[in-house]
C-alpha cells in the first residue's frame, strides 16, 4: 500500500506536461524540446566550421547560452516534480540531460570554447526521449523485444563469422604471402573482414589467380552474411507484434517508472497513483 505523500496539484500538472506525451500540453512540450535539441545540434555543427565560427561566433555563443539555460530549467523542473529525484538523476535519460546541460558551464572554468564540442553533440541522444510519444512507443517496444530475442542467434552467427575470417585470413596469408602485401596473419584477417563486409578499402589486394578466386568467394559470401542478421531480427519482429502489451507514456511521479499498461491507475513498481 502506498505511503508516500501525495504530490501537490501543480507538481502533478507539471509532471504530466514534462514527462508524458498523451496530452496536448505534453505533446507541445515535446515538440518545443525537439526543436531546441535540433537547434543545439545545428549550432554545434556550425561551430566546427572555422569560417562560420569566426564570422558568427557571437551569435552562436549567445544561442548556445540560451539553449543551455532552457535545458537547465527543464532539468531542474524534472527533478522537483518527482518525489524521488535520485531515480531520475541517475537514470539513463537523467544522465543524458545532465550532459546536455553542463558543457557550456564548464567552459567558464576551462580554456577554449570548443573543448567540449563533442560532448555537446551527445544532446542528440535526447531525441530518444521525444520518441516516447504515443505513435512510436508501441513500435519501439516491438523492436526492443525483437532485438532481445535475436541476441543469442546473432551472437552465435557472429562467432561463426569470426571463425570464418580467421581461417580465410590465414589461408590468404599462405596463398599471397608478404610480397603481395599480406605481411602477417592479423593483417590478412583485417583484409578478410573488409572484404567480407563489402567495404573494400583497396589498401591490400590479392594478385595471384588462386588468391583472387578465394577473394571472389569471400565477396559473394559477404552478401549472405549481411542478410542473415536482418532476417533474424525481421522474423523476431513479426513475432513480437503478437507479444507486445499496449503501453502508454505515463511516468510515475513518485519513482519515475514508465511503460505502464494502458488504463493503469497505479504504478506497477511502487504502487502509487498515476496521473489521470
Amino acid at each position: 500500500m502506498a505511503t508516500d505523500p501525495e504530490p501537490s496539484p501543480w507538481q502533478r500538472k507539471l509532471h504530466e506536461i514534462i514527462y508524458e506525451a498523451d496530452t496536448t500540453a505534453g505533446k507541445a512540450f515535446d515538440l518545443v524540446l525537439l526543436f531546441v535539441i535540433l537547434l543545439s545540434i545545428v549550432v554545434v555543427m556550425l561551430e566546427s566550421v572555422k569560417s562560420i565560427n569566426a564570422e558568427y561566433f557571437e551569435y552562436l555563443y549567445i544561442t548556445e547560452w540560451v539553449i543551455t539555460i532552457i535545458f537547465t530549467v527543464e532539468y531542474i523542473l524534472r527533478i522537483i516534480t518527482i518525489k524521488k529525484p535520485k531515480k531520475y538523476i541517475f537514470s539513463f535519460y537523467g544522465i543524458i540531460d545532465f550532459i546536455s546541460t553542463i558543457p557550456t558551464y564548464l567552459t567558464l572554468f576551462m580554456g577554449g570554447y570548443n573543448v567540449l564540442l563533442a560532448v555537446r553533440a551527445l544532446r542528440l541522444l535526447r531525441i530518444f526521449r521525444i520518441l516516447k510519444i504515443a505513435r512510436y512507443i508501441g513500435e519501439a517496444n516491438k523492436l526492443s523485444i525483437a532485438l532481445k530475442h535475436s541476441r543469442p542467434k546473432i551472437l552465435v552467427f557472429l562467432f561463426a563469422v569470426i571463425i570464418i575470417t580467421i581461417i580465410a585470413g590465414t589461408v590468404m596469408y599462405l596463398v599471397e604471402g608478404e610480397e603481395s602485401g599480406f605481411s602477417n596473419i592479423p593483417l590478412s584477417i583485417y583484409w578478410c573482414i573488409v572484404t567480407l563486409t563489402t567495404v573494400g578499402f583497396g589498401d591490400i589486394a590479392p594478385v595471384t589467380p588462386l588468391g583472387r578466386f578465394i577473394a571472389s568467394f569471400i565477396m559473394i559470401t559477404g552478401y549472405g552474411i549481411i542478410a542473415v542478421p536482418t532476417g533474424i531480427v525481421s522474423a523476431e519482429y513479426s513475432k513480437a507484434g503478437e507479444k507486445t502489451v499496449p503501453v502508454n507514456t505515463q511516468v510515475c511521479p513518485y519513482c519515475a517508472e514508465d511503460k505502464h499498461i494502458d488504463g493503469s491507475e497505479y504504478c506497477h513498481n511502487c504502487g502509487n497513483k498515476l496521473n489521470e
